[in-house]
C-alpha cells in the first residue's frame, strides 16, 4: 500500500496484526466478528487470527445478521455452523441464545471481539459484546476488544437514556441513543458497571503498552486504535466502509440511523427494500405537501428533505407505491438525527392520525411493550409525539442525564 493511500487510522485489528502481545501467546482464542471485521486492505479478521494464532484459533462467533452478514431482518436467527477450512465451530450469538454458553466458552481462554459499531444504542453489536462480557466473567475467561472508530465521532451525545423496565437487546444498559463512544469504550464502561457500579475504576495501560486493561467483572483488555481522534467522522479515518449489516450499506446510512431506526416501530417504511435504507422513508398514505409544510417550519439544523417515491421490494409496504422523502444531511456536524426523526414522527402523527400506526409487539424478543417504546427506551417520548407537545422541552429535559452519562463515561475515553 502506498503512503498516499494509507489510512490515517489503524484499527485494533491492524495494531494486533503488527505486534502480537506477549500475554496472548499460547492462549486458545475465540473470535467474534462479522463482514466488516477487515483490515484497510480487506483482509478478514478470521484470516489474520488464523495466521497469528494457528491451531490456537479454536472457534468463531457471529452476531445478529449472521457470521456472514446474510440475514436481513430483526428476529431472523442464524444457525450454528462449521468452518471446513479451519475445521473449527462457528457459533451464532443470534440463535437460541444471544450470550455465549458455558459449552461454547470451553473452547477458549480469550475471546477476541472485532465488530464495527455505528455509535447508536439500538445497534445490537454493543449488546452482543456486553452479554459476552457477562458470560466470560462468569466462566473466568478473558475478553479482548479490537477497537474500531465510532463512525459518528466521539464528541456529540444525543437522546434520552433507557428507563428502568425498558432494557432490552437494543438497550441493555442506560445509555443515550447516540452515545459518542467506541465499542471498546462502551465495553469498558459496561464492564465497570458489572463489577462494582458504586466504585470509581480507571483503565490502565498493560505493562507492554499493547492494550488497556479495564477493571470490572471480566478480565477485559481493549487494544485501541492508532490515530483516531474524537472529532473524526468515519470518512476522515481513511478506513474503507464495509457494510456491518445488510441495511447499513454506507456511512450516510449511519448518520441518519440514530433517528430513523425508530421507524421500525411504526407502519412508515424506513426504506428497507430500497437501495437507501433509513435515508428514504414514507408510506402510501403520506401527503407530501401537508407534511413538508409542517416539517420545514421547524427549521431543523443540517437537514433537507427531497421528495422521493419508492416501491419497497420487501418488508413494509412491499410492492406498494410509497410517497415520501430522502433525507439529505447538509451539515453533518449540526445535524441531530434523533431530534429530526422525532419531528418527522410527530408531524406524520398530526397529519395522518387515522392512517399512522404504532407497530405491535414483538420487537427484539420483547412481547409486552410497543416496539417504539423499546426503541426509545422511554414511553414518555411516544406520549410527547402523540400529544404534539414541545420537542424542545423534551430535549431540554434530557440535559442532566446526558451530562451525568458524559461524566460517568469520561474515565473510559481512550482517545483525545
Amino acid at each position: 500500500m502506498s503512503s498516499r493511500s494509507r489510512p490515517k487510522v489503524l484499527t485494533g485489528l491492524e495494531v494486533l496484526a503488527r505486534s502480537l502481545p506477549r500475554w496472548l501467546k499460547g492462549r486458545r482464542i475465540g473470535l467474534l466478528m462479522h463482514p466488516a471485521s477487515v483490515t484497510s486492505e480487506f483482509t478478514s479478521a478470521r484470516d489474520i487470527a488464523a495466521e497469528i494464532f494457528g491451531k490456537k484459533l479454536t472457534c468463531l462467533f457471529g452476531p445478529q445478521h449472521g457470521y456472514g452478514g446474510e440475514k436481513q431482518d430483526n428476529m431472523v436467527e442464524s444457525p450454528h455452523g462449521f468452518d471446513t477450512e479451519l475445521m473449527i465451530p462457528v457459533y451464532s450469538l443470534y440463535s437460541e441464545t444471544r450470550k455465549p454458553t458455558q459449552a461454547m466458552l470451553e473452547h477458549l481462554d480469550v475471546l477476541l471481539v472485532d465488530l464495527q459499531d455505528v455509535g447508536c444504542r439500538v445497534y445490537t453489536f454493543e449488546w452482543t459484546t456486553a452479554l459476552a462480557l457477562e458470560a466470560c466473567a462468569a466462566a473466568g475467561k478473558e475478553v479482548v476488544i479490537l477497537d474500531r472508530p465510532n463512525p459518528l465521532g466521539g464528541e456529540v451525545v444525543e437522546g434520552n437514556l433507557v428507563r428502568e423496565g425498558y432494557r432490552s437487546f437494543v438497550g441493555l444498559y442506560p445509555v443515550p441513543m447516540r452515545h459518542g463512544l467506541t465499542l471498546g469504550e462502551m465495553a469498558a464502561l459496561v464492564n465497570a458497571r458489572l463489577g462494582n457500579p458504586a466504585k470509581s475504576v480507571r483503565p490502565k495501560p498493560r505493562g507492554d503498552g499493547l492494550g488497556i486493561r479495564c477493571p470490572g467483572a471480566c478480565d477485559l483488555t481493549v487494544i485501541p486504535m492508532r490515530g483516531w481522534r474524537r472529532k473524526m467522522l468515519f470518512p476522515e479515518t481513511g478506513i474503507p466502509w464495509v457494510l456491518p449489516s445488510p441495511n447499513m450499506p454506507a456511512f450516510d446510512t449511519a448518520v441518519v440511523y440514530p433517528g430513523q431506526v425508530l421507524l421500525e416501530g411504526t407502519n412508515l417504511s424506513e426504506g428497507r427494500g430500497t437501495t437507501r435504507p433509513f435515508e428514504i422513508f414514507g408510506a402510501p398514505y403520506l401527503d407530501l405537501n401537508r407534511f413538508r409544510a409542517a416539517f420545514d417550519a421547524r427549521k431543523l439544523p443540517g437537514v433537507a428533505l427531497r421528495d422521493q417515491a419508492f416501491q419497497p421490494t420487501f418488508q413494509k409496504w412491499s410492492g406498494k407505491m410509497c410517497f415520501g422523502f430522502q433525507i439529505h444531511v447538509t451539515d453533518r456536524k449540526a445535524f441531530k438525527p434523533y431530534l429530526t426523526t422525532l419531528a418527522i414522527l410527530q408531524d406524520v402523527l398530526a397529519e395522518h392520525r387515522l392512517d399512522f400506526i404504532w407497530k405491535q409487539p414483538p420487537y427484539e424478543y420483547v412481547t409486552d411493550k410497543l416496539p417504539v417504546d423499546v426503541l426509545t427506551g422511554d414511553p414518555a417520548v411516544r406520549k410527547v409525539l402523540e400529544s404534539g407537545s414541545s420537542l424542545a422541552k423534551l430535549e431540554k429535559g434530557w440535559r442532566k442525564e446526558i451530562a451525568a452519562f458524559v461524566r460517568e463515561s469520561r474515565p473510559f475515553k481512550f482517545y483525545r
